[in-house]
Parts: structure tokens; sequence; C-alpha cells
């Protein structure tokens, strides 16, 4: 049997980009730190890593499809924290932001990940960020370079 699987190491000329939302920054921040640290351990070159800061998480789709569109970069890391309040506003936001990646990265054959949390609380959030079960920002980005490396074998 054949198995074609990605490594988590990048070649150090990869070009990647990282959309993140401003919104719950306190959150948002410590993502993009994980994915940044990732992205560095792994063999990336800071001079080929751009972070592009959206108001929300409900813009990271718009401005993915125009990221992709240029086919400047070897993946894109997408990350963003939607917690939840007493409106229905999340159940909007986390439903759009969902189906706007997934139906933007399909449009194109570049590696995308989703990293944008959806939580009931602030204090999942923060667990998520790094307090206790580590950080979905360098989470997402190992799992980012996996998938550009499994793409090279296609």
């Amino acid at each position: 049997m054949n198995i074609l699987e990605g490594r988590i190491t990048l070649s150090g000329n990869e070009k990647i980009a990282i959309i993140a939302s401003r919104f719950n920054h306190i959150i948002t921040d410590r993502l993009v730190e994980g994915a940044k640290d990732s992205f560095l351990r792994h063999g990336g070159n800071e001079d080929f890593l751009d972070l592009i800061l959206v108001p929300g998480a409900y813009e990271i789709p718009f401005v993915l499809d125009r990221l992709l569109a240029g086919n400047k970069y070897d993946g894109i890391c997408t990350l963003g924290a939607i917690i939840r309040g007493s409106t229905p506003h999340f159940d909007y936001v986390s439903a759009e932001a969902t189906k706007g990646i997934a139906n933007t990265t399909l449009k194109y054959q570049t590696p995308v990940i989703f990293g944008v949390l959806t939580t009931e609380t602030i204090e999942q959030a923060i667990e998520r960020a790094g307090s206790k079960v580590g950080n979905k920002g360098f989470e997402a980005m190992s799992g980012l370079i996996e998938l550009i490396n499994l793409y090279k074998k296609f």
C-alpha cells in the first residue's frame, strides 16, 4: 500500500499568509504568536510570512478569496475567535465564517487551514490560545505546513 502524507517541515522559501481577526484580539494575538512560532520552528523564513488583519471572523473569507486569487502564497492559515454571547450573533458569524472559508478554499488549488475558534465561553477560548490545551494557532500552522507538503506530492 502506498501512503501519501506531508511532512511538518519547511524548506525556508515557502510564502505563507496568516489572516487573523482583530475581534477578540486578546485571544487571536496568542493564536498568531503560536502560528508564527510553528512557522519558524519548522524551518520557515520570517521574510516569507505575512500577517493580514481583518476586523472580524466574518471578513476572513473575503480577504482569503482575494489572496488566493492572487496566487502569491503556498498556503494560508486563517485564525479567529468567535465566542458565544447572549444573542444569536455567534451562530450567524460562526456559520458564515466557516462556510465562507470552506467555499473559498474549494475554488483554488492552494492549501488553507481553518484555525477559527468557536467557543461557548471566554475561558474555553483562553485555554485554546495556550493556557491549558495547547495553542490552536500553533496547531493550525503545523497542519498547514503538513498540507503544503502533501499538495506537493499530487
